[in-house]
């Protein structure tokens, strides 16, 4: 055979391999998340549900949905563990300290600079009723030498 012949066939396999190291690599990432839980931890399920870790157990996990409520998952449903941050921002809506973020106005009145004696020239975007005589005049069709009022 020749080795032109060979080609496709092995950037094939090599392509296959990568894509399924890739994702191997993906599926020990989410074992090792779910591993990661210990009880308090903060979790949202595949369904989008966030809850609190109670109990872990092998292949299962207690879970508080809401205060006194408990429901027992397996440990593949859980979606993310999330850090205590991000939990009690999403849940309790608890902001974290943003003094370092930066302050946007409400308006955007104090992004325009006027002039130092406050008497700028404001630009006056409505129409005047001259303006619409004119497009008005403008917008109907004017008729040549050549045509007749009737059809």
């Amino acid at each position: 055979m020749d080795i032109v012949t060979l080609l496709p066939f092995v950037v094939l396999i090599g392509a296959m391999f990568l894509m399924t190291r890739s994702a191997k690599k993906k599926q020990q990432q989410a074992v090792d998340m779910r591993n990661s839980m210990t009880p308090g931890s903060g979790i949202r399920t595949i369904g989008g549900m966030y809850a609190t870790v109670k109990e872990v157990h092998d292949e299962s996990v207690l879970l508080e949905v809401a205060p006194g409520v408990h429901a027992i998952y397996a440990k593949n449903a859980i979606g993310a563990v999330l850090d205590d941050e991000e939990y009690n921002r999403i849940i309790h809506g608890v902001e974290g300290d943003e003094s370092d973020a930066p302050v946007v106005p409400d308006d955007a009145s104090s992004l325009t600079k006027d002039d130092e004696d406050g008497d700028a020239a404001r630009i006056d975007l409505g129409k005047k009723a001259d303006d619409a005589d004119q497009d008005a005049a403008d917008a109907t069709p004017k008729k040549t030498d050549g045509e007749s009022d009737t059809k």
